[in-house]
């Protein structure tokens, strides 16, 4: 008879359910903001990261993405799709799933669900990027595609921005309704508006977050006043944008990292020497971000992998002693590491 699985065999795995349960454990804003916490205190060592635009598959469908990173001791790295047709047949356009390894060793420490972790970790560097270069005071936000992802934002832009008052849009009334229904009785005064430009009126920040893949123009020029930070978060992949270039013109942009948002963000409409300052530079006091109360701040953000190992890392530190994941049989472990088909023949008793 084999022997059981070591402890060395098993690898934590936090599954949806069990990541619902964290959340409520914790409480959903409460974990906005650790989140937030552990992506600044990365932003803050950004220069120990290795970094690489995401490796991505692209069909008329949509993409799938992988995203890696290392900060020389945790290796980490995302799956992620995103297809947005997938809502006509009853699926997420956004689905996700992670990883963090010992670099030391190879073997992986955790193995977790990442669609909903990915919808709290986009939001929760929203909300970040807004408490550095959102107008002082800001208390009203306009949501401009009110898809799974706007639920998040408004949370967010609350716990770490004050943010209270939501304007909101969407080309389809159903999904305004539904982000109504979802934040009705949680303290927010909001209103469903009949067009883009009735959501932009009187609110400091401006978060557009539409799906189709294809170019578009949610805001024109003529939309954005002074004073105003955009948060353009819809935009994730090449032939994808939401904003006319002539508000990039007049906007001090901001991105996680070049060489992947000039491929995917809304600067892929600009030149190659188009300036931008990248987040980790205002966050550790290297670069300005909001200087002035006319200056219009665009956070230009498609995501990066250095947002997923910190939301992972938090996931990690939060599931001691919760008993919220479920031990995997993921690697083989023989007693001589040289014998593995030793290991597999010794367990050919138990197949039948």
């Amino acid at each position: 008879m084999a022997a059981a699985p070591s402890e060395l065999a098993y690898v934590p795995f936090v599954s949806v359910e069990n990541m619902m349960r964290l959340v409520h454990r914790i409480g959903i804003e409460t974990m906005l903001t650790g989140i937030a916490d552990y992506i600044e205190e990365d932003f803050r060592r950004w220069e120990s990261f290795d970094k690489t635009p995401r490796v991505a598959s692209h069909s008329a469908e949509g993409v799938i993405e992988l995203m890696p990173t290392s900060d020389g001791d945790v290796y980490g790295f995302k799956y992620v799709n995103g297809h947005p047709k997938n809502t006509k047949s009853g699926l997420q356009t956004v689905t996700a799933f992670g990883l963090l390894a010992n670099v030391h060793t190879g073997y992986p420490v955790l193995l977790s669900e990442m669609t909903l972790l990915t919808a709290l970790r986009t939001a929760a560097t929203s909300a970040l990027v807004a408490r550095y270069l959102a107008p002082r005071g800001s208390d009203t936000m306009a949501m401009i595609g009110n898809g799974a992802q706007s639920e998040f934002q408004a949370l967010a832009m609350r716990a770490l921005c004050g943010v209270t008052r939501l304007r909101l849009y969407d080309i389809d009334r159903k999904a305004t309704d539904k982000l109504v229904a979802n934040l009705s009785g949680l303290g927010f005064d909001l209103t469903a508006c009949s067009s883009a430009e009735d959501a932009i009126e009187g609110a400091q920040i401006i978060t557009t977050c539409t799906a189709d893949k294809q170019y578009a123009t949610i805001l024109t020029d003529n939309m954005v006043g002074a004073g105003i930070h955009i948060n353009a978060i819809g935009g994730d992949c090449p032939g994808k944008t939401e904003l006319h270039r002539d508000i990039l013109l007049r906007s001090d942009v901001f991105v996680e990292y070049p060489p992947q948002t000039r491929i995917e963000g809304e600067i892929q409409q600009m030149p190659e020497d188009f300036p931008v300052t990248e987040m980790w530079q205002v966050i550790t006091g290297a670069a300005k971000g909001r200087r002035d109360a006319r200056q219009v701040t665009l956070f230009d953000g498609v995501g990066f992998a250095t947002e997923d190992f910190s939301a992972l890392r938090f996931v990690r530190d939060k599931l001691e002693s919760t008993g919220l994941c479920q031990q995997l049989d993921l690697l083989a472990d023989p007693d001589d590491p040289r014998d593995l088909f030793g290991m597999l023949q010794r367990a050919k008793g138990n197949t039948a």
